[in-house]
């Protein structure tokens, strides 16, 4: 039984394989359907448990911004109708989903000081949903729990002493050595591509770094970056600013074929 699931798992694994936009082997093992569909059920979930900001002059800036960078993203993602909240919520974060939909907390609007910096929030977090890391998440998680289903029934059967502490380990090391690296990596992936779609945009790139400034100032760089699922702050900076030249020539030719944002609170 035990190689017959080994055999299974392999073989979706095999299945699963793609390549991210920035060339990383990747494992998604659901379809744009199911993906769309988890996003659908979760975007509605979201709408009727947290309150959403009515306000026509903040939602209109947050959409202007947002309806700028969905007209640069691959053509199969720019067709899409897609759905931009704003919820009323004093933390800073922002989120997309499989299916087209995108939510802004208003806690964002204080750290994100203009429409460059908001753009780089939305670039990221769009940037997840083209590269599809929520159907990696989603698809690691699967394999985890069916490695662990196997790992429990091997251990059964050898009848191994100690075995709950033994898996306890096992979804330990799971956790800290498979699911935070891997988050971290789409971490700055998301940032890559953000930033790339904020300068086809005709963002000013630059404005990425005054925000992870300002995100580190307001206090969301005191979780090590070890046990954190986002890169710190510093490290964060240093790669966007490695990547600012090549961006910057992305808005120039942004801009030289009328690709110039002005949204405005």
């Amino acid at each position: 039984m035990k190689k017959l699931v080994l055999a299974v798992l392999a073989t979706a694994v095999l299945a699963g394989c793609k390549t991210s936009p920035t060339g990383r082997t990747q494992i998604a093992l659901y379809s744009d359907q199911q993906m769309s569909q988890m996003g659908q059920q979760s975007f509605a979930d979201m709408k009727k448990n947290q309150k959403i900001n009515n306000n026509p002059q903040v939602n209109a800036y947050v959409k202007c911004i947002a309806d700028d960078v969905i007209a640069v993203l691959p053509q199969q993602y720019a067709t899409q109708a897609w759905e931009v909240v704003v919820f009323e919520d004093d933390s800073a974060n922002a989120f997309a989903l499989p299916g087209g939909y995108i939510g802004v907390y208003t806690g964002l609007l204080k750290v994100a000081e203009n429409q460059d910096q908001l753009a780089t929030v939305i670039g990221h977090e769009v940037g997840h949903v083209i590269a599809e890391h929520s159907n990696e998440r989603v698809s690691q998680s699967s394999l985890l729990q069916t490695g662990m289903q196997v790992g429990s029934a091997a251990l059964e059967m050898g009848n191994v002493q100690y075995r709950n502490e033994i898996l306890q380990g096992l979804g330990l090391g799971a956790q800290y050595g498979v699911i935070l690296p891997f988050s971290r990596s789409h971490e700055s992936e998301a940032d890559q591509v953000g930033l790339d779609l904020m300068a086809k945009a005709g963002f000013n790139p630059k404005e990425s770094v005054t925000l992870w400034q300002n995100m580190s100032k307001a206090g969301s760089g005191n979780t090590p970056e070890f046990m954190s699922t986002h890169p710190a702050p510093a490290n964060r900076i240093k790669e966007l600013q490695a990547k600012l030249p090549q961006a910057l020539n992305k808005q120039k030719a942004a801009k030289s074929v009328g690709k110039n944002p002005q949204c405005k609170l």
